[in-house]
């Protein structure tokens, strides 16, 4: 049962659990409650009741009347709402997806939900071409507006605005005005399309994880964030409207309690019904503990780069040519430009000296020094200061990551240091400096795949011993569908109907898609199973490239197509997720109130973290010490009917890994074993990594195992 307040400027979110037994109207219940603090005027201020998933509802209060109501019978959490942001061709190839891989005869019955932005209904990745009759479990709607219609693709939509979330250049309906959902949504579900391209960067068949799945769009963000009253009524009608996979890209400030968080309430209750939540990890990398989103009951995925990379070459007049890391969609055709150093144009009107001319920033740069010139600039700031001085582009010196790569609204590239250092002295040296700029090209990415600078950080902020995030996926430099009301980039007057884009926005549809397909061969598996199929299968990846190992990649690399096929499953329901929120010190009232039944919680029952049945075994402490823990896991079999797993542990020194019992036997699809793993680590200030691997011979049912030193949060 859930409820919303908005206080003086401020929305409050009032928990309270599952929905009421029996015919009950819950709006009458909200009605009521707020008569009791504002009376006479409860129906003006309230702005949603929420009742088909769970209960709750918004209304504007003040912070004292919200905590008259915190003090209620039956109010599991009280906490301030936050506006939460978003956080954001041949990815799915690079993943050993393509137009050749088997696919399951119900995937055009399986439908994702996206909060999101929208969509752009127009797209050419959400035709329905060849698509039969809706689903039949379809319970939603296609919310009534004057420029938005769904189609057999996208068979549902609606929008949640709040007063004040909109700006001018919003749509009030499902329709997408930012390019972000429609990118998402792309990315998930869309279908084929052939020859796209960004400008004709990285032109190539685009499609989604499920071309065939069907989508239902639910617009929860706007020109001012993603409120979460908006979030909330998304999850209340999206379980309750019948689809299969809820995605959601966005989050907030690190979280320190699962109920006194939007997404985790949300997600609580669509894993009750059967529904995974596929997450973003966020993009606040590369600082530890930075990952948001990590309920244990929902996939949390973070950003990791493909085999392709793109360039920006830079020429001088010299013939030197340096490569930097942007998306430059202009073409200059190798036209050579006067190049000026931004130290030697001062906007001396404005009392600017060269020394910080040279860093470009806003208002820093003579105009009439610098119109129709490119502009090199000695550290990376933003666009805007070469922009607005009519620069004809820019070449930036850049000290920061550059394994990511951003558009911009003129010519533009990112140089590093070293390079830099040449060309100043190219510009200090040369009468009449020249340069240009090339258009983007396309290399191959030797490293790949590994996690982005960007991309969030474990430890779990919430439950250190569960790891977070669980893995990852594609989520840099990729191209997918684009909303023709929204530019190529801020401050560009250029539409595009694909764009490229980074960010764990982007890795998370990848992981949702991934997960649609699972679902359309298992349709009776469970969130947890889905989940762990998708981790066990991942590919290993090497703490060479990505030094925090698994807290930033968790299980590793997500791998589709074997996870229809993982051999075994460590599965849980609603009754081990109320075991663990027991073992985390929730109350047996909240416990009743988060679960709609009699749960208590007491020392037979109650679960220790290291109990709740993950694909992955995470343990902490202070630094200098030595940890035990011992874990207690169940799997059940979904390969072959008759099967042997033998336990093969890697242990690097400093850690030890004991299984008992060491071999699992199974006799029929279904059957479940339990054993239990023993670790113990030496840790000092840092992380030590092994992992456990179940092996049939035609299974590898991996999971990483980890010990950090807590410092590290």
């Amino acid at each position: 049962m859930c409820l919303i307040v908005v206080g003086l400027n401020q929305v409050y979110i009032v928990y309270m659990g599952d929905l009421p037994k029996g015919d009950v109207s819950v709006s009458n219940i909200h009605i009521g409650m707020l008569e009791e603090i504002v009376p006479g005027v409860a129906s003006d201020v309230l702005l949603y009741s929420y009742g088909r998933s769970f209960n709750g509802f918004a209304a504007k209060l003040t912070q004292d009347e919200a905590i008259k109501l915190k003090g209620k019978e039956g109010v599991v959490s009280v906490f301030p709402s936050q506006k939460k942001q978003l956080h954001t061709s041949r990815t799915w190839e690079f993943m050993g997806f393509n137009k050749k891989m088997r696919t399951s005869i119900i995937e055009s019955d399986i439908i994702i939900g996206m909060l999101d932005t929208g969509v752009w209904p127009e797209s050419e990745s959400f035709n329905d071409t060849g698509f039969g009759p809706i689903p039949t479990k379809w319970k939603g709607t296609c919310q009534k507006s004057a420029n938005f219609t769904c189609n057999k693709k996208i068979i549902g939509a609606r929008y949640y605005l709040t007063d004040g979330d909109n700006g001018p250049e919003d749509f009030i309906s499902p329709r997408d005005a930012d390019g972000h959902g429609t990118h998402t949504t792309s990315t998930a579900a869309g279908g084929l399309v052939s020859q796209a391209s960004l400008f004709g960067i990285a032109k190539g068949t685009v499609r989604g994880g499920v071309p065939s799945a069907r989508i239902a769009v639910y617009k929860i963000c706007w020109s001012y964030g993603c409120s979460d009253e908006g979030i909330l009524a998304a999850f209340d009608d999206a379980i309750a409207d019948g689809v299969d996979i809820i995605s959601l890209s966005v989050g907030s400030s690190i979280p320190f309690d699962y109920f006194e968080d939007s997404i985790a309430i949300g997600a609580f209750h669509a894993m009750k019904k059967g529904i995974l939540t596929s997450n973003s990890a966020g993009n606040g990398g590369p600082t530890p503990g930075s990952v948001v989103n990590v309920s244990p009951w929902s996939l949390t995925v973070a950003a990791s780069t493909i085999d392709r990379k793109f360039v920006t070459k830079v020429k001088l007049g010299n013939g030197q040519i340096y490569e930097g890391a942007t998306i430059n969609t202009f073409d200059l055709k190798g036209k050579m430009y006067p190049f000026i150093y931004g130290g030697d144009a001062p906007n001396l009107t404005l009392g600017v000296a060269s020394e910080f001319s040279r860093y470009c920033f806003p208002g820093a740069l003579n105009a009439t020094l610098v119109k129709g010139k490119i502009v090199f600039c000695e550290y990376f700031t933003d666009y805007e200061g070469v922009l607005e001085a009519g620069a004809l582009g820019a070449v930036f010196q850049d000290t920061g990551n550059k394994d990511f790569q951003f558009s911009y609204p003129l010519p533009f590239s990112t140089l590093n240091v070293n390079d830099g250092r040449m060309i100043i002295n190219y510009l200090n040296t040369t009468e009449n400096p020249t340069a240009t700029i090339f258009k983007t090209s396309q290399d191959n990415n030797q490293f790949a795949p590994f996690v982005v600078s960007f991309s969030s950080r474990g430890p779990n902020p919430i439950t250190k011993d569960v790891l977070k995030p669980d893995l990852t996926a594609p989520g840099v430099d990729i191209l997918a569908a684009w909303s023709e009301a929204s530019t190529v980039t801020e401050d560009d007057t250029r539409r595009t109907r694909y764009n490229i884009i980074s960010g764990t926005s982007m890795s998370c549809p990848h992981a949702t898609g991934a997960a649609a397909y699972v679902k359309s061969f298992h349709p009776t598996w469970s969130p947890a199973a889905i989940r762990s199929a998708l981790m066990t299968t991942a590919i290993p990846m090497t703490s060479n490239n990505n030094i925090e190992a698994e807290l930033a990649y968790g299980a590793g690399h997500i791998n589709p197509l074997q996870a229809t096929d993982p051999g075994l499953v460590y599965d849980a329901g609603e009754i081990d997720y109320v075991k663990f929120l027991c073992g985390q010190g929730y109350t047996i009232a909240n416990i009743q109130l988060i679960s709609g039944n009699s749960s208590s919680c007491s020392e037979e029952t109650d679960g220790t973290v290291w109990d709740l049945n993950y694909p992955s075994f995470a343990l902490s402490s202070t630094p200098g010490k030595s940890i035990t823990r011992v874990f207690h896991r169940t799997v059940t079999n979904v390969g072959s009917a008759v099967s042997n797993y033998r336990a093969v542990v890697n242990s690097p020194p400093g850690l030890i890994i004991q299984v008992q019992p060491s071999v699992l036997s199974f006799e029929y699809v279904g059957q479940q074993q339990s054993f239990v793993v023993t670790v113990g680590a030496e840790l000092g200030n840092s992380m030590i990594s092994g992992s456990l691997i179940w092996d049939d011979g035609v299974h590898l049912v991996k999971s990483p195992v980890v010990a950090y030193a807590s410092i590290m949060l």
